[in-house]
């Protein structure tokens, strides 16, 4: 499916980069005397400062060795998938059926109805901002873009790499950190090795990675240029450092003619995943993951979930999406073994599926959709995640929170899940870094180190 236009309605964002549901002047007072909001401006306090007043001694997770994270990209409608709230407005074709405390939209997600048992919901989450591009690269880096370590904040895929970088053997040949779809954000100021090895799913897509002419003559060709360049690091500059790694890491794959099959999706898998390029996308992640050849974080993009006007029509086809391909996925990781005896590679690979923000509740707008809005939910899979289980509790619109059902007792904010990531990959999240280009001190995740921010430890076994 082809990317949407940029929405009209966030188009010029606001001049402050905070807004949509349960948000106001007040509240940003109440927050900021709570200290929950010092993110926004925390490159005006010293590093060593906070870390002199650090108290937090985390406890990891570290079930997981691997994260798939899906993105559904422009908001996908919480109340109409994951936080069912149902009305008049409600079309018979979602088919609300309910599995125990789960009220499930059985009409758009079969398939994925039969592993309820297997999936988490958080319902108390809540985004910074209801705009597109500041919203998914807040997702995507785990703090606000706007301040100054946040515009040179890398991507979590890219934390992930790096972290996993000590435990790679020899024959992990395999970039760490891999999307299908472009990312939002990259490596930051993090060196090129730990970039996303960008992608679209099929098998036109690995055709670069065996040259035209044969090895041979590539290794020639790469003589060549290390005699009369040998030097493209030291003074030339991080641009210089960057390209020698992207070469690097293209030259291993070259080196490793297996590597192409594990990009290439035979013609049962496409049918049963959906007969859809993200579909595909899952099914490469899955390869990729399970060869075990250094893949770490895959990121997969899911468009079409901007749904202004006619969101029942629009949405039925990118849940039945979703569902088939996502439903395949948990069912052949289940039956997969994992790395560990006795482990699946479920039981290994944390699944995340995100938006960047919510929307409208209650009944549609007068075009029939739902525009944007900041309370929103995140469903996680594998990687130890308790299954059946949901964290959180909407009033009957699903617009507040009455319960927000974990130990922070707050809405459960980006930060807070880029910590769960973490933790469950066995990441340190209270980590800061003393290699930044700013000499601030890069913290994976903001605040974590004076507890303003923690993984949902609610959502594990």
């Amino acid at each position: 499916m082809k990317k949407q236009r940029d929405c009209q309605i966030c188009a010029t964002p606001p001049s402050f980069p905070l807004s949509g549901a349960e948000f106001s002047r007040r509240g940003f007072i109440r927050l900021g005397g709570l200290g929950l909001v010092a993110s926004f401006f925390s490159d005006a306090i010293h590093p060593s400062l906070l870390e002199a007043q650090s108290a937090i001694h985390p406890s990891l997770n570290g079930k997981a060795k691997n994260c798939i994270v899906i993105y559904l990209e422009g908001g996908a409608s919480q109340t109409d998938l994951w936080d069912l709230k149902e009305g008049p407005w409600t079309p018979a074709t979602l088919e609300p059926t309910s599995y125990g405390e789960i009220r499930w939209p059985r009409g758009l997600m079969p398939k994925m109805a039969d592993h309820l048992g297997q999936m988490a919901f958080v319902r108390s989450g809540l985004a910074w901002v209801a705009v597109h591009n500041l919203a998914q690269l807040w997702t995507q880096i785990g703090r606000n873009p706007a301040s100054l370590l946040g515009r040179i904040a890398p991507h979590i895929g890219a934390v992930v790499a790096l972290e996993s970088y000590a435990t790679r053997k020899p024959e992990d040949v395999l970039p760490a950190f891999i999307a299908f779809e472009t990312p939002k954000a990259t490596t930051g100021y993090f060196p090129a090795k730990y970039a996303p090895f960008v992608m679209r799913a099929g098998n036109a897509s690995t055709s670069s990675l065996r040259h035209p002419d044969g090895n041979d003559r590539l290794d020639r060709r790469l003589a060549l240029l290390e005699q009369l360049d040998p030097d493209r690091t030291g003074a030339l500059g991080k641009e210089a450092s960057d390209f020698a790694d992207f070469t690097l890491t293209a030259r291993r794959l070259t080196e490793s003619p297996d590597v192409a099959a594990l990009f290439a999706v035979s013609g049962g898998d496409h049918l049963r995943y959906g007969n859809t390029t993200f579909g595909d996308s899952l099914i490469l992640a899955k390869q990729l993951i399970a060869s075990e050849r250094g893949t770490r974080f895959v990121q997969a993009t899911s468009y079409g979930w901007d749904n202004h006007t006619d969101i029942y029509n629009q949405i039925r086809n990118r849940a039945r999406e979703l569902d088939t391909a996502l439903g395949s996925l948990i069912d052949d990781l289940t039956a997969m073994p994992g790395s560990e005896q006795g482990k699946t590679l479920l039981d290994e690979t944390l699944i995340v599926i995100y938006s960047e923000f919510g929307r409208t509740v209650g009944p549609p707008t007068g075009a029939g959709g739902r525009d944007h809005f900041a309370r929103m939910s995140i469903v996680f899979a594998g990687g130890g995640v308790r299954g059946n289980r949901v964290v959180g509790k909407t009033d009957a619109q699903g617009s507040k929170v009455v319960e927000y059902g974990w130990r922070g007792n707050r809405d459960v904010r980006p930060e807070d899940v880029t910590a769960t990531i973490y933790s469950a990959l066995g990441i340190d999240y209270t980590t800061v870094r003393r290699d930044d280009p700013l000499n601030r001190g890069f913290d994976y995740v903001p605040l974590a180190r004076e507890g303003a921010y923690e993984p949902v430890n609610e959502i594990f076994i």
